[in-house]
């Protein structure tokens, strides 16, 4: 790197790490906020306490990574051009691309970087985090509820369509890892009942491998005419055709937004020759995480043309442009999303729609000022 290389990015970084300090900081007050009374409710000591939140501390960074670098980039560029250095930089021969260049080339490192956080560490951070979560709800609930009802999942439903089979659970407990008043309902091929498999508890048996019942009825049902044909009571069923994944069926009616990368990956896996129409929504989410891989060029794109445009300009403008850009990109990211969701629009593309507008227009702005 030559001596302006080197300036450039150590005012950058230094802006950037201030920045993403502060950005850090708020989002870990605003989580406090939300679960620090949880905590405290199922006893969880300081120990605990910070242990949780350093594990949940990298979920942030998807967000945070983005807003910092814009942020860092309009205060350093636009002091830079303000003091005049740019001006100086360009009379001397450089282009604008050759000043930044150093930045564009840690904007494609921050690319790379995002995919690894997205991919890998804030899945991690998100899974991680709430299963810290429901171990401190599980230690502090153990002393005074029954074991096989701490941490349970209300009213799981389960529809796989592949194999023509319906589940419901009135509850599934995680600690236990059983579910309670279950019912198993087969299909035939035009979604009608045949078979109605009723238990009072069930769980997956992985040495097995496939699903055991206890204190239950099978009942077999005419699909045409929907009369009982008969009904055999048990005290202990074992069906080994029955390989549902009990992680799978629990992550399922989440919203998409509330579930890691990975959980994402196995929806669509599990339903990707379904026509479940639910299926979009979580695609649309899967398809925006890899999407925002992009963000640090976007952010770059748009940020350099605002801190250097006009002479002596307020740094509010170049903020409140910048703003202005991310409402329009907001707006053009929750109507690609439901379009996406509703099946009007590719899930693929209703990810990259917005994301590829922004940087357009970006690089659009960058020749203008060129």
């Amino acid at each position: 790197m030559t001596l302006i290389d080197r300036y450039i990015l150590r005012e950058w970084l230094g802006a950037l790490g201030l920045v993403l300090g502060a950005t850090v900081g708020m989002l870990v007050m605003q989580s406090m906020y939300d679960d620090l009374d949880d905590l405290l409710e199922v006893g969880a000591g300081t120990v605990d306490i910070v242990f949780y939140y350093a594990v949940k501390l990298p979920s942030f960074l998807s967000v945070v990574l983005t807003l910092s670098l814009l942020l860092s980039l309009l205060f350093t560029l636009g002091r830079l051009h303000r003091n005049l250095e740019i001006a100086a930089m360009r009379a001397a021969g450089l282009s604008l691309w050759r000043i930044t260049r150093v930045i564009w080339v840690a904007g494609v490192l921050l690319c790379g970087l995002t995919w690894y956080l997205n991919g890998t560490v804030i899945p991690w951070s998100v899974e991680a985090s709430r299963d810290v979560l429901q171990d401190l709800r599980i230690r502090g609930q153990g002393k005074v509820e029954r074991v096989d009802r701490v941490e349970a999942v209300e009213s799981v439903a389960f529809d796989n369509r592949p194999e023509r089979r319906m589940w419901f659970m009135n509850r599934y407990s995680r600690y236990t890892s059983r579910g309670y008043g279950v019912t198993v309902t087969e299909l035939d091929a035009d979604r009608r009942e045949r078979t109605r498999l009723q238990a009072r508890e069930a769980w997956f048996d992985e040495e097995q491998l496939g699903w055991k019942f206890r204190e239950g009825r099978e009942t077999w049902i005419d699909p045409v005419t929907g009369e009982v044909q008969r009904t055999v009571p048990f005290e202990e069923k074992f069906v080994g055709h029955y390989r549902e994944d009990p992680a799978l069926m629990l992550v399922f009616d989440q919203r998409p937004q509330d579930l890691s990368f990975f959980e994402l990956e196995r929806i669509i896996a599990f339903h990707k020759a379904d026509d479940d129409p639910k299926v979009q929504r979580y695609a649309v989410r899967y398809y925006g995480v890899l999407a925002e891989t992009l963000g640090p060029l976007i952010v770059i794109a748009l940020a350099i043309p605002f801190a250097v445009a006009g002479v002596r300009v307020n740094p509010a403008v170049g903020v409140s442009k910048s703003i202005g850009l991310f409402l329009i990109y907001f707006v053009l990211f929750k109507a690609s999303t439901a379009l996406g969701a509703r099946g009007s629009v590719d899930p693929l593309w209703a990810a990259l729609a917005p994301n590829l507008a922004m940087l357009a227009i970006g690089v659009v702005l960058m020749l203008r000022v060129r």
